[in-house]
């Protein structure tokens, strides 16, 4: 079929978008060196604002090209179901109920470390908490990781080669931990049902090789960042009195949290228990920090930007997918996702008719384990870059950077789900 001029200007679009990315933190350092338009460029150097705008641009230019109307139909056409629940899974699992139960654990096990507490949390957020997110999903596991890892490794002290290689070794831990079930991670789920592929299966086949590459990822990157690490954060008998809350407090958020996890297919349900967690906040404002609303409002609208764009890149994106072999889709796939958001991907895998059993593996696995190379790559990436670039120059994430601190801890994810 031959491609329309809509979606060649839509492949325009997305490329150009994509290029935007890696020029963000360069448009950044132009609104300190022009101070009068310091607002435009502080606005398109944040990353996460990217796709939202380019998205924006697409169904301008599609109104221009085919009329309003069929450009709205498009947009409104569109899942946003992702987007919506990053957004509310992001604020909930910051809350401090959450995020204080979660470090009171890690600091527990930390402290009974053969090794110095520093090394053992940092060890921890990067490798039991990526595995985590089997369970409470990976955009839950990201938050939750980045807050912890935010004040021991991703500080201005810190050398920004040390910060990538950190960075990159908790997207792709993010991305392979949620492997050991079949609702944690989105590239996974959306075959799942389409492949009956249930926890059982990806434990078998991808979860105990994602946990093997997670805990070598984290013991290489920790050995490395060991001579920067500080005082890992404090312990329950350290925090003052007013920073305790109440147990029924943090069962309630917990409660919530499940409740969005369990529903995450179903925006009508986990939306209704996030007014209700609103409403909770605010009746105990006390034993709650500032919700973090702008930072997961960003990144949701960076995934809902992804959603428009990328859903015009199947013309082109599933053929390709299509013709290649099982060897060569792995590698193929591993490629594509720096480019793609993975479980676009492995959604458009999941319509080829007649795809063998060993080319579904190879196009997940592949998928899975490139996650960590971009910002785009996986859907929880934008939700760690908005949490931790502020420990970077400028307040920005180059995507180089992030490619080049990935590029190793890919290697290992790769090659334990290609030849184990």
């Amino acid at each position: 079929m031959t491609p329309t001029l809509v979606q060649w200007m839509a492949a325009a679009i997305f490329a150009i978008a994509l290029l935007h990315t890696f020029g963000a933190k360069q448009l950044e350092r132009l609104s300190h060196r022009y101070p009068g338009h310091a607002g435009l460029f502080h606005l398109l150097g944040e990353v996460e604002v990217v796709f939202g705008f380019w998205a924006i641009v697409l169904i301008a230019t599609m109104s221009l090209l085919v009329g309003g109307d069929e450009a709205l139909t498009y947009a409104e056409s569109r899942n946003y179901t992702e987007p919506l629940f990053v957004f509310v899974v992001m604020v909930i699992a910051a809350s401090r109920p959450v995020l204080r139960t979660v470090m009171s654990g890690v600091n527990a096990i930390a402290e009974r470390a053969p090794v110095r507490t520093p090394l053992a949390t940092a060890w921890l957020g990067l490798a039991a908490v990526p595995l985590l997110g089997s369970l409470v999903t990976e955009p839950a596991a990201m938050t939750i990781a980045a807050l912890m890892l935010a004040p021991q490794i991703f500080r201005t002290s810190v050398p920004e080669g040390a910060k990538y290689l950190a960075m990159g070794v908790l997207f792709v831990n993010i991305s392979i931990g949620g492997t050991l079930t079949s609702y944690a991670a989105p590239p996974v789920l959306m075959v799942a049902t389409t492949w009956q592929w249930d926890s059982a299966f990806m434990l078998a086949n991808f979860g105990w090789k994602a946990a093997l590459a997670v805990l070598i990822n984290a013991t290489v990157a920790t050995l490395v960042l060991s001579c920067h690490l500080g005082r890992g954060p404090l312990a329950n008998d350290e925090l003052p009195e007013e920073a305790r809350v109440p147990f029924a407090v943090v069962a309630v958020h917990l409660l919530l949290l499940a409740g969005v996890v369990v529903f995450a297919h179903h925006p009508v349900i986990f939306l209704g228990l996030f007014l209700m967690f609103m409403g909770f906040t605010q009746a105990y404002r006390e034993h709650q920090s500032p919700l973090i609303l702008k930072e997961a409002l960003l990144v949701a609208f960076f995934l809902a930007g992804l959603v428009v764009l990328g859903g015009m890149q199947a013309w082109w994106l599933q053929p390709l997918v299509s013709r290649l072999e099982p060897t060569a889709l792995f590698f193929g796939a591993l490629g594509l996702t720096a480019i793609t958001d993975n479980a676009a991907l492995t959604y458009l895998g999941s319509l080829i008719v007649g795809i063998s059993d060993e080319a579904k593996y190879m196009l997940v696995a592949g998928a899975v384990a490139g996650g960590g190379l971009t910002v785009i790559a996986n859907a929880p990436n934008p939700a760690g870059v908005a949490l931790l670039k502020r420990g970077f120059a400028d307040e920005t994430v180059s995507a180089g950077g992030l490619l080049l601190g990935a590029l190793g801890p890919t290697l290992v994810a790769g090659a334990a789900m290609f030849l184990l």
